[in-house]
């Protein structure tokens, strides 16, 4: 049965043309769906297991066969008792389906409760509506959600006083007892659903819950009078009826394409898809609306130029090719000792449209800043996760956790040291004290500058020094002036600090002074590695060799591994030659996966290996395997650091 479900709605509000491409198999999809590794990461079913323990007389609606009627036959049957609470309520009109999280009826007065493993700060009055009086825009998709529930159900029941909730992390609450996560076990069952283990039987057991209901009806409302729209002039009911007669017919609504949505369009066929026969949703829009012919979608665009926030601008002044910009299209202006973000945009641009691949160096701007680096230099990888549930007592939700570590130690004399690196892989426990006391005795055993990739290790030991002040450690004091000794505070810290030995942000410094075109734009440290090894004769030359002949120590890999592999000349990237920690996916792959979760371009199968360590039973076998598949990964995010220090020290010498 076709039929326009609230995740085709919100597909729908996304892009219209996107409901002619889903579920057709002859089209490419780069949106991976698993809601078995969505909720490792996410927590999702867990948030939604504690919510349903706030009304635990409710009733599951379910069915094995997935069956639409069956499911609302079920529900209307619980209906009809005057008061009842239902968990997955479904209802069914005229093409629409929706199935609400949480509904609670008495009599004619209902509360319509959506459960996300999102947070919120309940002192906080401009969560969902902004100053200016429009809707949050991280916040605009999960409303409109919630509207279509309230519009269907509406539309079966217009005799109900719905009132619309969300039930929310809130962040604002602590955890009242020890391991509130473990008491919610993730389960993959025989038929490849994703379910929960509860071990506990009462909201009683875990004392203070830290989720919070949090009641929307008016904004919902509003929405359902058209005082917010999803995009332009498009109402909501207008909506709702265009995409599903649209996607009942099978009919491409012929939607104007946009930048944001067609830079993100998940129906994009690479070359060895199409090869394979897969057809491109991307290109069937762009040929019908734009009339490119098969040359143009070889033509360098504007959809891959980095940090590029004028994209929608001249997106619809008709500028969607890199031939078409000018310095002025760009807003061009020059930063002093340094490359602003619009002069590297206009390097990345002219080097796609001239098909030069060469790569571009501030000699001089770089050597100005390692002739500020002392040796032995130091190089620092940080694994973390947040979760909802809190491992510990006095936990809020969503609070950092360090989890793991890899450090290498670049000495003077060109040798590398895998110096150090600490894991915790046992499930509840908090690590962040213990994770910051072994990187403590390590960095202060010798000087050097210290170097990270990006601002994530800065920004977690400024959670890591928060958390401290809030704690009774009796080493508090020692930890915090270390912090402070070996990063800088944000803004947001109410003590402001830079400290003596900061970490010197090594993708910064790739901002700054270098460009190469086979990153594309991108600055992830892994695609980063693969252009610079790609470039570097230095560095094929040195790690086509095993690591035993490279002065080179490894704390995770036999002294014949070789770290580089070629392939027809062309280099293949590191990470894909690391045992997988999930079958069947790649740390791209997983990054895809959880890009609504958190920013995990880097971290994807860290981030999702940690949570299966938490939240699933394993044999202690499987637990070794996944413990040693992320101690290599951690190992190579450091490794990878120094060869493009080694690379740009190629460069100056």
């Amino acid at each position: 049965m076709r039929l326009l479900t609230k995740s085709r709605f919100k597909m729908g509000l996304e892009c219209p043309n996107k409901l002619y491409f889903t579920q057709k198999s002859d089209y490419a999809n780069q949106k991976h769906e698993d809601t078995f590794l969505q909720a490792l990461a996410k927590g999702g079913f867990q948030v939604e297991e504690l919510a349903r323990m706030h009304f635990p007389e409710g009733v599951l609606v379910e069915s094995d066969s997935w069956d639409y009627e069956e499911l609302v036959v079920k529900t209307q049957e619980l209906l009809k008792r005057k008061n009842v609470v239902i968990y997955e309520a479904a209802f069914m009109h005229e093409g629409l389906f929706v199935r609400t999280d949480i509904l609670v009826k008495k009599g004619n007065d209902i509360q319509l409760i959506e459960v996300k493993a999102k947070s919120y700060n309940a002192s906080d009055e401009n969560t969902f509506i902004g100053k200016r009086g429009g809707l949050v825009a991280g916040w605009k998709l999960y409303l409109f959600d919630v509207a279509f529930q309230k519009y269907v159900m509406q539309t079966v029941h217009p005799n109900w006083n719905i009132k619309s909730y969300f039930m929310l992390a809130n962040k604002e609450a602590s955890a009242s007892v020890e391991g509130l996560n473990q008491m919610f076990r993730i389960t993959q069952k025989a038929n490849n659903r994703t379910g929960i283990e509860r071990r506990v039987e009462s909201l009683s057991e875990i004392g203070n819950s830290v989720l919070g209901q949090v009641e929307i009806t008016e904004i919902i409302q509003d929405i359902l009078d058209n005082e917010h729209t999803i995009s332009g002039d498009f109402l909501f009911e207008e909506a709702v009826h265009a995409l599903r007669d649209a996607y009942l017919t099978d009919h491409y609504l012929n939607f104007p394409t946009s930048y944001r949505a067609c830079k993100s369009c998940e129906f994009k066929a690479t070359d060895e898809e199409e090869a394979k026969g897969l057809k491109s949703g991307f290109k069937y829009c762009f040929q019908k609306q734009h009339y490119w012919k098969a040359s143009d979608f070889k033509k360098p665009n504007i959809f891959d130029i980095w940090n590029f926030r004028r994209g929608a601008d001249l997106f619809q002044e008709g500028k969607i090719f890199k031939e078409q910009l000018t310095l002025e299209d760009i807003k061009y202006e020059e930063a002093a000792g340094r490359l602003s973000t619009s002069e590297r945009q206009w390097i990345q641009i002219t080097k796609s449209r001239e098909e030069d691949d060469s790569i571009w160096v501030d000699k001089e701007g770089l050597q100005q800043e390692m002739d500020s680096w002392s040796y032995p230099l130091h190089f620092i990888d940080f694994e973390t996760s947040t979760v909802a549930l809190p491992f510990n007592k006095g936990r809020r939700p969503y609070e950092q956790i360090a989890f793991q570590y890899s450090h290498h130690i670049y000495y003077e004399d060109a040798s590398i040291e895998h110096a150090s690196e600490y894991i915790n892989n046992r499930a509840g426990e908090f690590p962040n004290f213990d994770f910051l006391r072994h990187l403590k005795l390590v960095l202060e055993k010798q000087p050097g500058t210290i170097f990270r990739f990006a601002a994530h290790e800065n920004t977690i030991l400024n959670a890591i020094y928060e958390q401290l002040n809030n704690s009774d450690e009796v080493d508090k004091e020692e930890l915090i002036e270390f912090i402070q000794h070996i990063s800088k505070s944000t803004g947001k810290s109410a003590v402001q600090w830079e400290g003596e030995r900061n970490m010197v942000d090594l993708c910064l410094m790739v901002k700054h002074f270098y460009y190469n075109p086979y990153t594309n734009g991108s600055n992830s440290i892994k695609k980063v590695l693969p252009a610079v090894l790609h470039s570097s004769e230095f560095l094929k030359q040195k790690y086509s060799q095993p690591i035993s002949q490279i002065q080179l120590s490894s704390k995770n890999f036999d002294t014949d591994h070789v770290w580089l592999k070629l392939e027809a000349d062309h280099v293949v990237n590191p990470y894909d030659l690391l045992p997988e920690v999930f079958e069947g996916w790649t740390d791209e792959e997983l990054g895809e996966v959880l890009s609504e979760v958190y920013d995990v371009a880097d971290g994807g199968a860290a981030l999702t290996a940690y949570a299966k360590l938490q939240y699933t039973d394993m044999s202690e076998a499987e637990r070794e395997q996944l413990t040693k598949a992320l101690l290599k990964y951690c190992e190579l995010d450091t490794l990878a650091m120094i060869m493009i220090f080694e690379h740009f020290k190629e460069i100056l010498e």
